[in-house]
């Protein structure tokens, strides 16, 4: 359990800064968590993170600015999509969009405005092609860094923690020893333990 504990979080593997609770490292990982809760690995969803860094669109006004054709090819290709490609630039425009239109391009802003973790939540919610896995991923690593961010663990976690014997409902959501926790547990799911 304690290897569960130190788990690299997905921001930390991505370059993204957190802890800064700046706009920008916040729309980095808004973006990346878009990318990994579509239906696609978690090896293409970090690739085409990757694209969209390699060619310096980590802003909503640069997403814009660059538009569909070019977030279809070469960055979904690049990353290694060969579904859902077209679709998805299409959700990542709109996002940019809306988060223009009613957030001043600013994450930072729906926190303050959002009146508890429920409205964050559903602010969130009410971006095109953004679910509860989607909010989850993307609230989940924000829990000590923004005080409105607590989301349920998934149903995944929850079950990998009872695998491993550990008892999520006794831990402090709002700790990081519990989000990387959390990843770990993700991670722990996805690979089967070794034969000692």
């Amino acid at each position: 359990m304690n290897d569960l504990r130190r788990a690299r979080l997905y921001s930390e593997e991505l370059g993204i800064d957190l802890k800064k609770d700046s706009d920008g490292e916040l729309f980095k990982w808004f973006l990346a968590s878009k990318l990994f809760g579509a239906r696609i690995t978690e090896r293409i969803a970090a690739n085409t993170y990757k694209a969209f860094e390699r060619y310096r669109l980590l802003s909503p006004e640069d997403i814009l600015n660059a538009g569909w054709d070019f977030l279809v090819n070469p960055i979904m290709r690049e990353g290694g999509y060969v579904r859902y490609d077209e679709r998805t630039s299409r959700q990542i425009l709109r996002d940019c969009e809306t988060l223009l239109a009613e957030y001043g391009g600013s994450l930072k802003r729906l926190h303050a405005v959002a009146k508890d973790s429920r409205d964050l939540e559903a602010r969130l919610d009410r971006f095109y092609g953004v679910g509860p896995i989607t909010i989850n991923i993307f609230l989940r690593e924000l829990r000590t860094v923004w005080s409105k961010a607590d989301p349920e663990p998934l149903p995944i976690v929850r079950e990998q923690a009872a695998a491993e014997g550990i008892d999520l409902s006794r831990m402090n959501r709002k700790t990081m020893t519990f989000v990387r926790l959390e990843a770990g547990l993700i991670r722990a799911r996805k690979t089967p333990r070794q034969a000692a």
